[in-house]
This record gives C-alpha cells, structure tokens and sequence, in this order.
C-alpha cells in the first residue's frame, strides 16, 4: 500500500479528474465498498479519507479488494488476449479456487501459455494474482475486525457458508470457546514494506510474515495442524507490543525486540538454526557457511539455508541478516528487495544509536 502522503495526495487528484495517463500507475482500493478500481473508473468518487492507494493489483487483492465491475480494472487495455480475459473472468467468478494444471485444461487454455501472458500483461503471475485473492477474503475479516456477517458481505458471498469455506481453508474454523481448541489471534499490520499478518495468543508469538509470502496458505495449514489450533481475528497485548516494536525498527529507532516468541516447533536441527540467527548483531550480516561452521556442520550450509526459508518469524528471528558467501544477498522468503531494505535499514539504525552513544558519553 502506498503511504506516502504526497503521493496520496497527487494520485486522489488524478483519480478524481479520471487521468488516463495514470493508467497501470496505481489503483485505488475503496474501503466503503471493499473494491478495487483503475484511475478512470467512472463511479462516483469516494472521498480521499476512504481510500487507499496500491502499484498493483495484487497488492489491492492482498489488502482484501475486489476488482470493481465497473471499470474492470483486471480488462484493461482492451488488447488483452482471449485466455487472459478468460482467466480474469474466471478469478472474479470464484476469488477463493486453488488452482491446478487440469483447471485449464477445463478452460481450453495451455498452462504455459496462460502464466506467460498474464506476467506480460499484469506483472504478475496469474497463480500469485490468484492466491492474493484468495488471502485477501480470509485477510479482509482480519484487517478489518468486522463481524462475519459484514465480512462476508463485503467479499462478494450472496452465501454464508461460501465465506465461511473461504474463510476456513485459509485461516481454519471459526470455532466456539471450548477447552480442547487452542484459539491464536491474528492481527494485520501495515509497514512501510507492505501489510504483514502476525498470530500470537496471550504468552507469544507464533507467525510474523508478509501476507504475500509465497506458501503462506500452507504455513497457516501447518500451524493450525502442529497446535491443534484455530485462528480468529483480533489482537491482543502481544501483537499489540509487537505492533509498536515493529513501527519503531521500521523508523530505525529500536534495535532490539522485546516481543516474547513463543516455542517454535521445528526439527532439533532447525531449532539450533533459529537460536543461531537471533545471536547475529543488529546491523551486521554472516554468511551460511559460518552460520553451518557456528551450528556445528560447516558442510551444511544448504540445510541451513532451509531452515532459514523454514523460519516462520520474520524479522525477530533475523534470517535477512544470513547472505551467500560471495557477498550476495542470497534467498529471502519475503522478496529479495525487502531483504536488501532490511539491512539497509538495520545499519543505519545501528550508526544512529552509536551516534546518540557519543553523545551522551
């Protein structure tokens, strides 16, 4: 999401004049009616205070908006290839399906050739635009707090049970109170680097990671299956601390979290990995291969590297902090550009504090 105030400001006044030369710049997501619109879209303008303005359309999807029916924001230009508008069609009629190979086949369309021609024209893969969709209906009720009912209504399902199916594969039951069922809240927030969903219950927390981290659905899957858990919508003194925390390293004024993690569950070897990463210093970096030599396999260095993908705590547990031994930056289940934002980010904070050190000394 964009949030840098000038920019709001200059993109609402080309929505309102219904600029075309902004077309593909930006979409607005309108928070009365939960969709999501091209700069030319001739409904009505929503005042500027219920708008929310994104690069893509798979961030608008991420942030839990729909296409708008009106100006088809996902149909523009109008050269888009059949299968495209065929695959656009198909999204908006079933936001929630999880794709396979065999469902274009059902649509006569080669996979390959779909993929391709959706990165050409959206800049993004039709599975990702897809999976944004999908966690954006179960991320909608999160974000937003509301009712099931009101949620449901505002993802589009003429049907409860459609909404609570949605709802259900990706963040589990919405469950009565009962002893046997370990209930975790989950909370959305908003950083400079895009919306992160954190899940935690009153002692720690269990997941911090960027809503459109590939695998994410199969992560909440596994959380919900080791614990015997449900997620429900919410927040509570432990994301609350951690939402502070987080505002405060995005503006490089903290550099250590105090935030309780609760007990990760990983193979004795991954557990070794994680304990490992949250002892490398703020601001400096390691290699994979010294990370194995301090676990105790310096050939290991590939299983390392797994278990950093494996760590479902971003940021907290410091896997950006591990780069390849060439000094490139390696993989980072979030993006490889926010990884590089990371670091940057980490060693000016760290210049910043030994700077108000000195001063005070």
């Amino acid at each position: 999401m964009i949030s840098d105030p000038q920019k709001i400001d200059a993109f609402y006044k080309m929505l309102v004049e219904k600029n075309s030369n902004y077309e593909g710049i930006f979409f607005v997501g309108v928070k009365t009616n939960g969709v999501f619109c091209r700069p030319t879209c001739p409904a009505k303008k929503p005042k500027k205070e219920n708008c929310e303005f994104f690069h893509t359309a798979q961030e608008a999807a991420l942030a839990s908006y729909r296409p708008c029916k009106r100006c088809q924001p996902l149909n523009h230009p109008s050269y888009l290839s059949p299968e495209v508008k065929k695959l656009v069609l198909a999204i908006e009629e079933n936001p929630q399906k999880r794709w396979k190979d065999k469902d274009f086949d059902d649509l006569s369309i080669s996979a390959n050739t779909a993929r391709r021609q959706f990165k050409k024209q959206f800049g993004m893969a039709f599975i990702e635009y897809a999976r944004a969709c999908r966690l954006g209906i179960a991320f909608n009720h999160i974000r937003n707090g509301k009712p099931i009912i009101y949620t449901q209504m505002d993802s589009g399902f003429e049907s409860g049970n459609g909404f609570r199916d949605a709802f259900t594969r990706t963040m589990g039951a919405v469950p009565k109170r009962n002893a046997d069922i370990l209930l975790l809240t989950a909370k959305w927030i908003e950083t400079i680097l895009g919306p992160m969903i954190a899940i935690a219950d009153e002692h720690g927390l269990y997941l911090l990671e960027f809503v459109d981290r590939r695998g994410l659905e199969k992560e909440l899957e596994n959380l919900r299956a080791k614990l015997s858990a449900a997620i429900i919508p919410g927040t509570n003194a432990i994301l609350e601390q951690l939402e502070a925390e987080l505002k405060d390293y995005f503006e490089g004024d903290l550099i250590a979290f105090k935030t309780p993690i609760a007990e990760r569950f990983g193979t004795i070897f991954q557990k070794k990995v994680w304990e490992h990463l949250m002892k490398i210093p703020f601001g400096t970096t390691i290699h994979y291969k010294e990370l194995a030599t301090r676990v105790g396999n310096d050939k290991a260095y590939r299983a390392v590297a797994r278990a950093n993908g494996a760590n479902q705590i971003s940021i907290l547990i410091p896997c950006h902090r591990v780069i390849n031994l060439n000094g490139d930056l390696g993989g980072y289940g979030g993006g490889i550009q926010r990884k590089a934002w990371l670091l940057k980010l980490e060693k000016r904070a760290l210049e910043k504090n030994h700077l108000l050190e000195r001063q005070t000394e």
